[in-house]
């Protein structure tokens, strides 16, 4: 991958996670949905994962978080992997998407896990790490 399309993807993906965290404010419901029954205090969870990910969006754009913040996001991809799993075992209510959509969410959320890490944590050649 050519260090172009490296801070080119890291942009992207940094703005993909800051759109999906604002969504948790903007469009709650399905986000309550998708929790599994024995979680508490549902909108505080929705609002905290919502800022997790704007927060570790913002933070893999800059150099001087980006490390802080993209061990975050995979923490944060782990910890949601439940509310992923609830909703295909059980359908997402109010959300139309067939099954086999809300299976395949299970392994994009691991390629998502990888691509953080690849990204924002496997270290580039020396020289062009000088460059980032």
């Amino acid at each position: 991958m050519t260090l172009s399309t490296r801070r080119k993807l890291r942009i992207i993906i940094g703005l993909l996670f800051v759109l999906a965290g604002s969504n948790h404010f903007i469009v709650p419901r399905p986000y309550f949905a998708m929790m599994p029954d024995c979680l508490p205090a549902k909108a505080a969870l929705v609002q905290v994962s919502g800022l997790a990910e704007i927060l570790g969006g913002l933070g893999v754009l800059l150099r001087a978080t980006r490390k802080l913040a993209a061990w975050s996001l995979i923490l944060f991809l782990v910890a949601v992997f439940p509310a992923n799993l609830q909703v295909a075992l059980h359908g997402w209510p109010g959300v139309r998407l067939p099954p086999w959509a809300l299976w395949l969410r299970l392994p994009f959320q691991v390629a998502f896990i990888w691509g953080v890490y690849r990204l924002y944590l496997l270290p580039v050649h020396r020289e062009r790490n000088a460059q980032e």
